[in-house]
């Protein structure tokens, strides 16, 4: 499997903040690969300079076999991109917006038309697709403007945040959309805040802070680095948090933490299901009634905070609700 995109060493400032300082990428042909990090992590600029849109000041990178800054136009060609807002003519409709594209890509009055019509009915748009895009629902648009990348067949496709914005049912529905391009052959770089997004559609996802890639792999390797399953009980009285977290710190290779406000005792385990038998044990013994218990797998949130000591966007959004 050849590698449908490649960048070593990418730098880009803006005055005196600098934007990416070394980032690395090589993404494998029909393939997902995420770039997850907050905002100002570097993911917008790493895309720009993909797509041609910015010139690194430093570094090299290559997508379908083309130097992005020496082969700007050809390459323009051979990809397509849906950002964070959609790129979408309010005034004309949907098919008129498609048909625009196809003609901007030069594949003629017929085709264009054409390929308005087989995207609108795989994005499940045919019935608004003679309507004025300013009344379509925001999930619509978004739609839209993914299919709009999509009007040339291009062979990598980049998506900067596409379901920033969008409710979970509209967002599930792209991920549909985004699993069946690949299947088909289609190369993807995805930008996300949203860990489930990563979790469920990435091949390898790349962790970026401060313009640089702090860790890489997939999912499930980037979770083992932050320890195994983990140990969660719940119980019924604040009287008993402490008694709780005493009588399972024997069955804990650290010292349990302590969720006061969720009546929460957790602690990582090695044997998960064999440990969390036992502590229901030892908080039968000691009286303790328990509300909920279980185990839990560690998450990309627990990765990124792991790695850069806090918080992806996301997750602070969640908490400031």
């Amino acid at each position: 499997m050849s590698d449908a995109i490649k960048a070593t060493g990418l730098v880009k400032k803006y005055g005196d903040v600098v934007a990416l300082d070394g980032m690395d990428l090589t993404v494998p042909e029909g393939t997902v690969f995420g770039l997850l990090g907050p905002n100002g992590a570097g993911k917008t600029t790493t895309v720009r300079i993909l797509t041609t849109l910015l010139r690194p000041d430093a570094g090299h990178a290559e997508v379908a076999g083309l130097d992005v800054v020496r082969d700007a136009r050809l390459l323009r060609a051979r990809i397509g991109a849906s950002g964070q807002y959609a790129a979408v003519d309010d005034h004309l409709t949907g098919a008129e917006n498609l048909e625009m594209v196809g003609r901007l890509y030069h594949l003629g009055a017929r085709r264009s038309r054409q390929r308005a019509r087989e995207l609108l009915e795989r994005f499940d748009l045919t019935g608004a697709a003679d309507r004025p895009v300013q009344g379509w629902s925001g999930g619509m648009r978004r739609r839209l403007d993914l299919a709009g990348a999509l009007v040339a067949e291009p062979p990598v496709l980049f998506l900067d945040e596409p379901t920033t914005g969008l409710d979970p049912r509209a967002r599930a529905g792209l991920w549909d959309v985004i699993a069946e391009l690949v299947a088909e052959g289609t190369t993807v770089l995805l930008t996300t805040q949203y860990m489930e997004e990563a979790d469920r559609l990435a091949d390898r996802v790349a962790v970026v802070d401060h313009g640089r890639v702090i860790a890489l792999g997939t999912a499930d390797e980037l979770k083992s680095q932050v320890g195994g399953d983990r140990v969660e009980l719940s119980v019924t009285s604040a009287a008993d948090l402490a008694a709780a977290a005493r009588a399972l710190a024997p069955l804990a290779a650290e010292p349990p933490q302590v969720d006061t406000a969720a009546l929460r005792v957790a602690f990582p385990v090695a044997d998960g299901a064999a440990t969390l038998t036992r502590a229901l044990g030892h908080l039968a013994a000691e009286r303790i009634a328990v509300r909920d218990a279980g185990l839990r797998r560690p998450t990309l949130d627990d990765v990124f905070l792991t790695l850069t000591g806090h918080e992806t966007d996301e997750k602070i959004e969640e908490n400031a609700r």
